[in-house]
């Protein structure tokens, strides 16, 4: 499993908690320190659409100026924000190791994760 997100943001906070109280291996991939790729972005994207990926109700996209939020209306030019403001992603985005991503936090999803990984290891 590997945990893509920002650690002081709330919501990976909460995500990474419960990763660890329910004893969970995985890699924590930081974008303040280590970025995105496109190519991680468009895998994503496959998943999930770029707009998913696109956190517009968070304080980064709120700041950006009118002209910038209204030229965001392509996958290109979404990736090219969320290289630039790594912020604007919204997060956790979790990639499962079974060929599946996660966008956010949900309890109810993680606990739905939680019982696959149980029934590999039986």
């Amino acid at each position: 499993m590997k945990i893509y997100g920002i650690p002081n943001c709330n919501t990976v906070k909460k995500t990474l908690d419960w990763f660890r109280l329910h004893e969970i291996d995985f890699d924590f991939h930081d974008f303040k320190k280590l970025g995105v790729t496109e190519l991680k972005l468009e895998e994503w994207s496959k998943h999930l659409g770029w707009e998913a990926l696109l956190n517009k109700r968070g304080t980064t996209w709120k700041i950006l100026s009118p002209e910038i939020q209204n030229s965001i209306t392509s996958k290109s030019s979404a990736f090219r924000l969320m290289q630039e403001k790594v912020s604007v992603i919204k997060r956790p985005v979790i990639e499962t190791g079974s060929g599946s991503v996660l966008l956010g936090f949900s309890e109810e999803h993680l606990a739905d994760l939680l019982i696959k990984i149980k029934r590999k290891i039986k």
